[in-house]
């Protein structure tokens, strides 16, 4: 099974906070890079993963709050000066690119590489970006501005082909292809060997969910059915629930009441207000509601599954 990772570079929220960085994460998935949310430092931060800048093709702006995407402008500069020529893609809110396009005017405007303007509705729940291994769609959430989740779906893969079948029927190579798309085989003798003995069940498809800057919403649960994982914000324990209400943010309770409700795989917490010196009494709260529930930390990974 190929990796489907989740790299944390920051979890903070806007308030100034010593102990984290402000909201990105990369999602690694079947070979391929893409981020989520930018926010100032994330290139900093992104040096210390050793993950080249050359892999990564997109990125996913949830929203329009300087935490999350502060850091656009000079990521994509320094994609410049360090020489890249693929196109990079941005999916966010419309309004991001106007003052995006009077940043680049002003600050790289000459990068040597195309920028690829993708602006998504955030009132809808859309596919904004499809290949032959994956998709992403649009949650829409409910913040004090135009603000979206997102959900990285793998698609189904073909099933496995049994070596030791392959060996002991004397298969060649050029003929896995069509029996992993379901073809018998037959052999000279003229035995008819069925498909379902040749291959084992393909692995089951995984995804993961960003649920970025959200007040509670008790229906959310209805898109993220089954999820793999799910990341959802906890601003808030609940002795700041009047806040959590009136900033249009979540407790770290609303955000595992969430994840139980979809019946989700693991939760992740993260957007920890910088109130909270220790972040385990949110952990708590949360675990009371759904037990396999994890912090989100700088530089660590998550492995979906």
């Amino acid at each position: 099974m190929e990796p489907f990772r989740v790299h944390i570079l920051g979890c903070g929220s806007a308030t100034p906070n010593p102990r984290h960085y402000t909201s990105s994460q990369i999602v690694e998935i079947r070979g391929k890079f893409f981020m989520i949310d930018c926010g100032e430092g994330t290139q900093m931060q992104l040096y210390k993963t050793h993950i080249n800048f050359s892999k990564f093709n997109a990125v996913f702006i949830s929203h329009l709050h300087g935490d999350h995407c502060f850091g656009l402008i000079g990521m994509i500069c320094s994609f410049g000066l360090l020489g890249r020529m693929a196109p990079f893609h941005i999916y966010a809110p419309e309004e991001l690119f106007p003052m995006f396009e009077m940043q680049q005017r002003m600050f790289c405007h000459d990068l040597g590489f195309e920028i690829v303007q993708h602006p998504i509705d955030t009132t809808v729940s859309e596919t904004i970006y499809d290949d032959r291994s994956l998709t992403v769609q649009t949650i829409p959430l409910d913040h004090r501005v135009p603000c979206c989740g997102f959900l990285f779906k793998e698609k189904p893969t073909l099933p496995h082909i049994r070596r030791d079948m392959i060996d002991f029927y004397q298969i060649p190579v050029s003929q896995i292809a069509n029996i992993k798309n379901g073809a018998d085989w037959t052999t000279s003798e003229g035995e008819v060997v069925p498909n379902e003995r040749l291959t084992s069940p393909p692995d089951a498809p995984r995804s993961y969910a960003y649920c970025s800057d959200t007040r509670y919403m008790p229906d959310l649960f209805r898109q993220l059915k089954g999820v793999n994982m799910l990341y959802h914000e906890a601003t808030y324990a609940d002795d700041y629930l009047p806040n959590a209400c009136k900033y249009y943010h979540s407790t770290a309770r609303q955000a595992a009441q969430v994840a139980r409700d979809a019946g989700v795989g693991q939760l992740l917490l993260g957007h920890y207000s910088a109130r909270y010196k220790d972040e385990n009494q949110l952990l708590q709260e949360a675990k009371e509601v759904f037990p396999d529930t994890f912090l989100t930390n700088e530089m660590k990974v998550f492995s979906v599954k």
